[in-house]
């Protein structure tokens, strides 16, 4: 993949976050519903206020997010989503830093600094006014992939 410092070089679909008022009920259901059986174990991610849950799928990964507390961003879109939802699309980019020099020329807002993701990658968020109304996180691409 070619990329320039106007082109942030849009990579594959990591991951679809699902906001979860409680994702033991989520695993459950993808369980029972879909026959899901590559569930990673839920760990906290203080840091961005959720807990966290991969589920894997042959094409990309499910992440289940719940609240850490209740100043967590979640806990807003659970207010708005007491079913919980999809919450954002993240895809990889092979530089963060270019990234989000080439939304930002382009016009796009970007959604504070990068800051380290569940995957141990920095990650950004891109406003979802920006975007057709879907949240958009870029993660950069993990070593190794």
């Amino acid at each position: 993949m070619t990329t320039s410092r106007s082109d942030p070089g849009l990579g594959r679909l990591n991951h679809i976050g699902i906001a979860t008022p409680s994702i033991a009920a989520s695993i459950e259901t993808y369980r029972a519903l879909l026959g899901a059986t590559a569930i990673g174990k839920p760990f906290d991610l203080p840091a961005q206020g959720v807990k966290v849950c991969f589920i894997d799928t042959p094409n990309t990964q499910i992440e289940l997010i719940e609240p850490f507390d209740d100043t967590s961003p979640i806990a807003g879109f659970l207010a708005k989503n007491p079913a919980g939802g999809q919450h954002h699309l993240c895809f990889e980019v092979a530089d963060i830093h270019v990234a989000i020099a080439g939304l930002i020329a382009k016009g796009a807002r970007v959604l504070g600094a990068p800051r380290i993701g569940a995957h141990g990658t920095s990650v950004v968020f891109v406003h979802p006014r920006d975007m057709g109304g879907v949240l958009i996180e870029l993660m950069e691409t993990p070593a190794g992939h």
